[in-house]
């Protein structure tokens, strides 16, 4: 046995069961043992796209996604989707091979690339294959992006002798060491840095506000209970939305996409807690959320997290779930508070709580064919099947489907926001597709995302995945004509003529429907009730006319 053979031998031994990609040489004899171990192997029809279906895998399941790529081209070519995997803390395993000699037209400085996007990066080593392929694992399986370099004349080298994982040793993709970060570990609450003072805070706190990211995902219910306890409100990032979907004290997301009750309520609190969430300008509002003087508290397993993007009175190093059933055990015998959950906040929260709520001046523009992207994206919402994923690209529509679409929990909500790159969308939504193939996955993409990566819907056809593709087309860059229109300059460089995108779906052997009218989503009734063995892709044509609500808050980013 060779080691590639043994490192896919290793990888599938710890649990891989998915591997996305596009082979090559380099790759070709590890890709191949993985699946002789009992992987399955989803070919991607680039390999910036198979970046993006692990990316869009793990986050929906929940586990580690293995990406696997040829030498220094391929690489290169996944290197936006590994960014944006690594940026967002997805558990993803790239199998990278390495011509390491300087002089190979593939040579590429591996390490530094991996460090350059912020991956870890591992070598495998022949007299060490299986422990660095395990270790590689491990590091993933704890919450990172790791590049695996896998030496071309290592991989021919012959196998040490390997017996399996060792005993005690997690084999389950979900796993990974049993150690945890500091403050997790089981024992006293005592153990947990800065519990003392959130509990303070807590119990001081007459509107707490409680800010939930993609770090407290695990932990809705805790939280739940928690807040309850204190009279808190709920609030989400972006990256976690659906996180509390149902909760009557449920404000959604906060930030630049929050509704203008949420933007009402919070600034008002005095006391925001922040559970795995790292309070960036996105969520913020570039600070204005958070008045100064309310005071801050973060909790977070990443020491690091602390202090970021903003300063904060209280960090508590720990597990959100063990930290809130902490705080909660210390508030244990004392009076439930009432905080704003009274009668008339919550008649206001069921009534003015989404986007879909808000009264709004209905922009569509039936002479030209066009709807407004707020009346389409409620239609949708009602429409389709409520289990089902949202996977949003990148730009100036991407506040619609991200509010308008309603989500059953947080494993409902894929946002490919973190490196802030068009394109990738399409390609996470497939992967999400196949982590949860019970959930009709619904792409939401804009007419530039969807022509950068229309060559996966190849994929999507040949995989026979149940996937919905609404392309907000406004034949233009939006983002870029909405900030630099109003300003005068000319706009050639990011408008286009109009294109029938639904022929380009149809082309690829995709379902393909053009959107004009509200009339026109008849066609999305009919391909529910069939027998959904191929994508559907709606060109739907909306209103240019103004930017989307949260666009002026986006550019002073820029």
């Amino acid at each position: 046995m060779r080691v590639a053979e043994l490192v896919g031998r290793v990888l599938a031994a710890h649990g891989v069961r998915h591997v996305f990609g596009v082979v090559g040489s380099g790759n070709f004899h590890v890709t191949n043992a993985l699946v002789a171990a009992g992987a399955r192997f989803y070919p991607a029809a680039h390999e910036g796209g198979a970046a993006c279906m692990a990316d869009g895998f793990a986050r929906t399941a929940g586990t580690v996604a293995v990406l696997s790529v040829h030498q220094g081209p391929g690489v290169t070519n996944a290197l936006t989707g590994v960014t944006e995997a690594a940026k967002s803390h997805t558990p993803l395993l790239v199998l990278a091979p390495e011509a390491t000699a300087p002089g190979s037209n593939f040579h590429i400085d591996l390490a530094a690339v991996s460090a350059a996007v912020g991956a870890r990066f591992h070598r495998v080593r022949a007299e060490r294959a299986a422990e660095d392929a395990a270790d590689a694992f491990h590091a993933a399986a704890a919450g990172a992006t790791v590049v695996l370099g896998l030496p071309l004349d290592v991989q021919e080298a012959p196998a040490p002798p390997w017996n399996g994982p060792p005993p005690g040793t997690a084999t389950d993709a979900t796993g990974g060491p049993t150690s945890g970060p500091a403050g997790t570990a089981s024992g006293s609450d005592g153990a947990i840095d800065g519990l003392d003072a959130l509990v303070a805070a807590v119990r001081a706190a007459r509107r707490p506000v409680f800010v939930a990211g993609r770090g407290a995902r695990a932990a809705r219910e805790p939280l739940r209970r928690l807040a309850a306890r204190c009279g808190a409100l709920l609030a989400v990032s972006a990256g976690a939305k659906g996180l509390f979907a149902g909760d009557p004290w449920n404000l959604d997301v906060a930030g630049g996409f929050a509704t203008p009750l949420a933007a009402s309520l919070i600034p008002e609190a005095d006391l925001v807690v922040a559970w795995g969430s790292s309070l960036n300008m996105w969520t913020t509002r570039h600070g204005e959320l958070i008045p100064p003087g309310v005071p801050v508290a973060h909790v977070d397993r990443d020491p690091a997290a602390f202090g970021r993007n903003r300063p904060v009175e209280i960090a508590v190093l720990g597990d959100v779930t063990a930290v809130a059933e902490a705080v909660a055990a210390r508030l244990a015998g004392e009076p439930d508070r009432t905080g704003w959950r009274t009668p008339e906040l919550g008649r206001r929260v069921r009534e003015r709580g989404r986007w879909r709520d808000e009264p709004y001046p209905d922009g569509s523009d039936p002479d030209a064919g066009r709807l407004d992207p707020r009346t389409l994206s409620i239609a949708l919402d009602d429409l389709l099947p409520a289990e089902r994923t949202v996977v949003v690209d990148s730009g100036n529509f991407m506040g619609y489907p991200s509010m308008f679409l309603s989500v059953p929990d947080a494993a409902g909500f894929c946002l490919t926001q973190a490196f802030q790159s068009v394109g990738l969308g399409l390609a996470s939504a497939l992967g999400a597709a196949v982590a949860r193939p019970d959930r009709l996955t619904v792409a939401a993409l804009g007419d530039g995302g969807f022509l950068m990566s229309s060559a996966e819907l190849v994929t999507a056809v040949r995989l026979g995945l149940p996937l919905v593709v609404v392309v907000y087309d406004d034949a233009a860059y939006g983002a870029e004509v909405h900030h630099f229109g109003p300003d005068g300059h000319p706009l050639e460089t990011v408008t286009f003529p109009e294109t029938d995108l639904a022929a380009i779906a149809r082309g690829h052997g995709c379902a393909g429907l053009t959107v004009r009218r509200l009339d026109d989503l008849d066609g999305v009734r009919d391909w529910l009730a069939g027998p959904r063995t191929r994508p559907l892709v709606l060109d739907a044509k909306v209103a240019t006319e103004r930017a989307s609500w949260w666009l002026e808050h986006a550019f002073r980013g820029h």
